[in-house]
């Protein structure tokens, strides 16, 4: 199944354009706590499957990780299941807006 790509560069711009955009973060927690999108929701790559339950199937999610290829393997997930994703390619290695830590 495919599936939509986009940039760091055009989610940051749409971000700073005052859109609400469903970000999902599939790092690892030491790279979530170094920095991450302030508006991202953290879940593993390896716990997707066991939090379904947690995304909306009629919401369009950008998937994001450090380089572009966890996200796209989580979207080919996703997608498999029936969920309207879009990868970010480049990853958060491309990203130039501020990231935040907990």
């Amino acid at each position: 199944m495919a599936f939509k790509t986009t940039t760091p560069h055009e989610v940051a711009a749409r971000l700073n354009k005052g859109e609400t955009l469903s970000l999902l973060d599939v790092r690892e927690q030491d790279e979530w706590m170094e920095g991450h999108v302030a508006v991202a929701k953290h879940i593993p790559l390896g716990e997707l499957d066991l939090r379904l339950n947690e995304f909306d199937p009629n919401h369009e999610m950008i998937v994001i990780c450090r380089s572009g290829n966890r996200s796209r393997m989580a979207c080919e997930f996703l997608s498999e299941r029936g969920f309207h994703v879009v990868n970010m390619t480049g990853g958060l290695n491309a990203w130039t807006s501020n990231l935040v830590r907990d």
